[in-house]
């Protein structure tokens, strides 16, 4: 590990013993990086260096490889919202279709204001002390 340090630091100076860059390799890519070791032959300490990667990865990469897993890049994280649809707009209607659509509307309104009045006359009845209506004189 102290070796794989230095030459980091030989290599990429003070900044290559920050860390790896933040870079996603495609599925191409990563397969002829780990093809280089296991074809070539190539020290995978010469492969880090070169590619600015963690040895953990490039074994990570090569097991994957001779398992016959998908080396793909995975979407991380939870998927975003879909947002709300909007409502479609309506074409051109007949006049029937008008008609109908006015008429359930209508109706629609009329048995919600039958539900308000219901509701107001029995509370009006609840706070009445005895239940009577009040005389009409």
């Amino acid at each position: 590990m102290v070796r794989q340090w230095y030459l980091r630091y030989q290599k990429y100076g003070e900044e290559g013993l920050l860390g790896t860059r933040s870079y996603h390799y495609s599925k191409k890519e990563k397969i002829k990086i780990a093809e280089e070791c296991m074809v070539k032959g190539l020290p995978l300490q010469e492969i880090c260096l070169r590619y600015d990667l963690n040895r953990s990865t490039i074994q990570t990469w090569m097991r994957k490889i001779r398992q016959g897993i998908s080396l793909e890049n995975k979407q991380r994280g939870r998927p975003p919202k879909a947002p709300m649809p909007r409502p479609k707009k309506k074409e051109p209607q007949t006049e029937l279709e008008k008609l109908q659509a006015e008429n359930l509307r209508l109706r629609a309104e009329n048995a919600l204001l039958k539900k308000v009045k219901a509701l107001v006359e029995e509370q009006e009845t609840r706070a009445r002390p005895n239940g009577q209506k009040p005389s009409t004189n």
